[in-house]
């Protein structure tokens, strides 16, 4: 198990509420899971492994606590697949505006 030091980059997570709090407009499924939030900031603490609880400083200087589920996150997202016809209106949008 990897451990995280004052000032590293970390992750953590906290549990907003818990099913039973959650609105009763919700779909079924979304009224049995557990809202979850996940947080990113400078670890405040000395030391740490995953699975503490820890404090970190946010990027907007907020201090916040939760569980350490990451020590330096990465970005994983993405857009998804092109969409071909997108890149073709894009294409012809730049022609048409060379003529204007």
């Amino acid at each position: 198990m990897e451990t995280a030091t004052k000032n590293d980059w970390v992750e953590i997570r906290n549990e907003v509420l818990k099913p039973e709090e959650r609105a009763p407009q919700n779909p079924e499924d979304t009224k049995a899971t557990p809202l979850i939030m996940w947080t990113r900031g400078f670890l405040i603490d000395e030391t740490a492994k995953t699975g503490d609880e820890v404090s970190i400083r946010t990027l907007t200087d907020r201090i916040t606590t939760g569980t350490l589920v990451d020590i330096n996150p990465r970005h994983i997202h993405d857009f998804g697949n092109p969409v071909y016809e997108l890149i073709q209106v894009g294409s012809e949008l730049k022609e048409e505006l060379k003529t204007l």
